[in-house]
């Protein structure tokens, strides 16, 4: 029998390797940037074509590489990182596995100039696909250049799957943020196609967070810093009237290497937690610096993981630094109120009687007083008899009324009367058919300002009403994108919004679709947006919000179909526009509603495949009480 376990070939082992440290142009660009920083650069340029699909160039001024180091650069687990496992454990640079140039070099074409400052020429090396094709002198400054061209172009499947120039853009610039962040003593510069998207000097971290970041930070942020024996935390957090629903600005670094950190993210989340409405992100940029031998970052290949020794005190001295910035800049200041020429109010003083009132009304007389000697005329009255009256009434008026449009109660099921009808609907188990009464339709009742409730022949069916509307509104948002004939209407006072430059990035390819829902934007300056049109539905004070979450839906779901990407945006704004949970309807507007979603197509469920009606059949009924 043949022997069946074989080695793979380096170049097959590189490219396996690239699925994990590779996964797209911005990775690329991480892994080349680190590189520069570990290389004692002070100036970094990236260059990019297509996003990085045609050329990722970075050019730094650091150290530089030998002829040898540079062709040596290139095989796997190669590094001048460290030398022994121990090294792990005392890390003060970003690399350390020396997998990246070797797993990109297995998925592109690289070319890389470098000289050292003490060289008088300096190496070209020219690698297809892990396949070194030639090495010479050659005249260059010092420092290393790095091309990398056509990315993916052996691995088809790979370059398939990238996603539109927009959104790998807009993660090129995200890593891009991260780095430029902390190292903030560095010169920096990004060019797109030609454009020159930042153009960074030396500063302090504050200023680079607002070169970086935009949105007036500098009066926004706090600062924060902590230094003990554990954990030294610098950096700065954001004040609560600045908090955001969407797109928090967040960073957490640990000895100038970005983390995620789900912990650490907690204990600023309590912080804040009576300070903003819920559901709402406080900004923060914190820097963390301890011993190297107390953490381990050799988790997973993106090294943003990381493992603290020592999580729970630095959990501890993390919220009290967090409590303590927030108490010292938020203090409640004292209402200094304006007293001259106030009236003077006499305090109460049992027993004590105010003079009487010189203007000439008798302060004396009591209706309620049977008798009396005012000598004020008045009706002999039986309070006691007109007050139990007035509650029968009351209680009376409480009653369901058959007739009653009253919108229902926060706490009460209101019952809604619709006009005679009967309605069926096919669902998973069977038809529902609602119950026709001799003298009026189906009895509709709100639950709580959320759900629609009405007997069926089988028992109750209950709809949501915010999933229903959601439902009904995307169906006619996409038979308006198919007869492209989608309502929009022009705001008065066009809405500004203020997008970070990855959002920016983003939005400029989505005006053509979004034009085609019904949106209209045009870019103000820099990251400065102006709504001047809207799809028919979306309200007012929707208008921002609809747009953020447009922007982020896409950035994450990454679409490259124009159907799905549409299907997407249509999606958003149902969801924005559909009747909010809490809003009391009346019995037409219950009537309509389930009128709508009954003669959809598939009413049970919404777009994502979240549940819209369901019921509680006579069976189950009769078993909640036996």
């Amino acid at each position: 029998m043949s022997d069946v376990i074989k080695l793979l070939p380096d170049s097959v082992a590189n490219q396996i390797a690239a699925g994990e440290v590779i996964q797209r142009p911005a990775s690329v660009v991480k892994e080349l940037m680190e590189n520069a920083i570990d290389a004692h650069a002070t100036s970094i340029q990236v260059i990019l074509k297509d996003a990085g699909r045609t050329l990722i160039q970075i050019i730094d001024n650091g150290v530089g590489m030998t002829d040898t180091d540079a062709r040596l650069a290139f095989e796997r687990h190669s590094t001048s990182k460290i030398r022994k496992a121990d090294d792990l454990f005392t890390l003060h640079t970003m690399g350390f596995r020396g997998e990246a140039l070797a797993s990109i070099a297995a998925i592109s074409q690289v070319e890389l100039r470098t000289r050292q400052a003490d060289s008088q020429l300096g190496t070209k090396l020219i690698i297809n696909a892990s396949t070194c094709e030639s090495q010479e002198p050659i005249a260059c400054p010092p420092g290393s250049n790095f091309m990398i061209k056509n990315l993916f172009f052996n691995v088809p499947a790979r370059r398939k799957f990238l996603k539109s120039n927009q959104v790998e853009m807009s993660n090129i610039i995200k890593e891009f943020e991260k780095i430029a962040m902390i190292n903030h003593n560095v010169e920096f510069t990004l060019t797109h196609n030609g454009t020159v998207i930042f153009k960074l000097n030396p500063n302090t971290m504050l200023k680079r967070i607002g070169a970086l970041m935009g949105h007036n930070l500098d009066e926004q942020l706090m600062p924060l810093n902590i230094d003990t024996t554990l954990v030294r935390i610098t950096g700065f957090i954001g004040k609560p009237a600045h908090a955001r629903k969407r797109g928090a600005m967040q960073f957490l670094f640990a000895n100038d290497r970005y983390m995620r950190h789900p912990y650490f993210h907690k204990a600023i989340m309590a912080c804040y937690e009576q300070l903003i409405p819920a559901g709402e992100q406080p900004n923060y940029f914190l820097s963390f610096h301890v011993d190297p031998e107390t953490i381990d970052v050799n988790i997973h290949p993106t090294k943003t993981e990381i493992k603290f020794e020592n999580e729970k005190p630095i959990w501890q001295i993390l919220a009290a630094g967090v409590r303590e910035t927030l108490g010292r800049f938020n203090e409640v200041p004292s209402i200094d109120f304006d007293m001259a020429d106030a009236p003077v109010i006499p305090a109460y003083a049992p027993g004590e009687m105010p003079a009487e009132p010189s203007d000439g009304a008798d302060h004396s007389y009591n209706p309620f007083k049977q008798g009396g000697n005012s000598g004020h005329s008045h009706v002999d009255t039986n309070w006691e008899e007109l007050y139990a009256n007035f509650e029968k009434k009351k209680n009376l008026s409480m009653q369901p009324s058959p007739a009653s449009d009253a919108a229902a109660d926060a706490d009460f099921l209101t019952p809604h009367p619709a006009e005679e009808a009967t309605i069926e609907v096919e669902t998973p188990t069977e038809s529902l058919s609602l119950v026709d009464t001799p003298q009026q339709g189906p009895l509709y009742l709100q639950m709580k300002g959320r759900y629609i409730l009405s007997p069926i022949k089988s028992g109750l069916m209950i709809i949501d009403q915010h999933r229903a509307h959601e439902r009904i509104l995307f169906e006619r948002y996409m038979s308006q994108l198919t007869d492209r004939s989608v309502a929009s209407q022009t705001l008065l006072f066009p809405e500004v919004i203020t997008l970070e430059h990855s959002q920016s990035q983003l939005l400029v390819g989505l005006l053509d679709d979004l034009e085609q829902m019904g949106f209209t934007l045009s870019q103000l300056s820099g990251d400065d947006w102006a709504v001047n049109s809207v799809p028919t539905g979306v309200e007012i004070g929707q208008v921002k919000e609809t747009i953020m979450q447009i922007i982020d839906s896409v950035e994450h779901g990454g679409d490259t179909l124009k159907r799905q990407l549409l299907q997407r945006i249509a999606l958003t704004v149902a969801k924005t526009a559909a009747i909010p949970y809490g809003r009391s309807l009346t019995q037409e507007e219950m009537d309509v509603l389930v009128s709508e979603l009954l003669r959809l197509t598939d009413p049970n469920y919404t777009p994502e495949g979240k549940l819209i009606i369901s019921t509680i059949t006579m069976d189950q009924m009769s078993k909640m009480f036996s």
